[in-house]
C-alpha cells in the first residue's frame, strides 16, 4: 500500500512540475524560462526537480509528450467508432488537434519559438521521432479500414502511414514559415489558403482517396492563425 501511495505522489509530483513548465512557457518561452522560475513557480527545491528530471530539455520533453496526449486526447474514440468511414475520421481527428491548437495558441507559439532555434536541433529530431511514433499506428488502422471500404488503395497501410506521417512533417515546416511571413505581411491569406489546398491534394493522392474526401482543416481555423 504504501508504494502504492508514493508512485502515486511521485506521479502527481512530476505533473505539478511539467504544468507549471506549461504555464512559464506560454507567459515567459523557452529560453527566457528558468529551472530557477520553476522551482519559485513551485516552492520547491532544486533537488525535487533533478529527482525527476535530467534537465531543463528533459523537462521540455516531457510537456511535450504531455501536450501530445491532450493534442490526440479525442483520437481513439473517433479511431473506435465503426460506424464512422475512414475519411471522416482523418476529417474528425486532424480538425480536433486544429481546434485544440487554437485553444491552446499560446502555448503552441511559444513551442514554435523552441522549434525554430538553432540550438535545438537533437529536440527538433526527439519530437519527430515521437509524431512519428504516436501517429503512424493511428493512421494505419484509418488507412486499413479505408481499403477495406474502398475508398482508400495502399500496399502496406503501415508504410502509407509512414509516408503521410513524412508529409505532415514537412508540411508543419513549411506552415510554420508561412506563419512568420504573414505575421510580417510578406504572403497572404490566399498564399497560405493555396499552399494548404496543395498539402491536402497530396495528402488524397497518397491515399488513392476521392478528391475532396477529406478536410484536414477548418477554414475558419485556417483563417485564426493566417487571416
Amino acid at each position: 500500500m504504501a508504494r502504492t501511495l508514493d508512485l502515486e505522489k511521485h506521479t502527481v509530483r512530476k505533473e505539478a512540475f511539467m504544468e507549471a513548465a506549461q504555464r512559464l512557457l506560454q507567459t515567459k518561452g523557452y529560453e527566457a524560462m528558468s529551472i530557477q522560475d520553476l522551482l519559485q513557480e513551485l516552492g520547491a527545491s532544486r533537488g525535487a526537480f533533478y529527482h525527476y528530471f535530467d534537465s531543463k530539455q528533459a523537462l521540455l520533453e516531457a510537456v511535450v509528450d504531455r501536450i501530445t496526449d491532450a493534442a490526440l486526447a479525442n483520437a481513439a474514440p473517433v479511431i473506435g467508432d465503426a460506424g464512422l468511414p475512414a475519411a471522416d475520421k482523418l476529417t474528425r481527428v486532424f480538425s480536433d488537434i486544429g481546434r485544440w491548437k487554437t485553444e491552446q495558441r499560446a502555448l503552441v507559439l511559444s513551442l514554435m519559438q523552441v522549434w525554430m532555434s538553432d540550438e535545438n536541433a537533437i529536440f527538433r529530431e526527439k519530437i519527430r521521432q515521437r509524431l512519428m511514433t504516436r501517429l503512424v499506428p493511428l493512421l494505419t488502422r484509418i488507412i486499413q479500414q479505408g481499403v477495406a471500404e474502398g475508398t482508400f488503395t495502399s500496399r502496406s497501410a503501415q508504410d502509407t502511414a509512414i509516408v503521410l506521417v513524412m508529409l505532415i512533417e514537412g508540411f508543419q515546416n513549411r506552415a510554420l514559415e508561412l506563419f512568420i511571413a504573414r505575421q510580417a505581411n510578406k504572403v497572404t491569406y490566399q498564399d497560405a489558403e493555396r499552399y494548404f489546398a496543395s498539402y491536402l491534394d497530396a495528402f488524397e493522392r497518397i491515399l488513392g482517396a476521392a478528391p475532396g474526401s477529406i478536410r484536414l482543416i477548418d477554414e475558419s481555423i485556417l483563417r485564426e492563425w493566417f487571416g
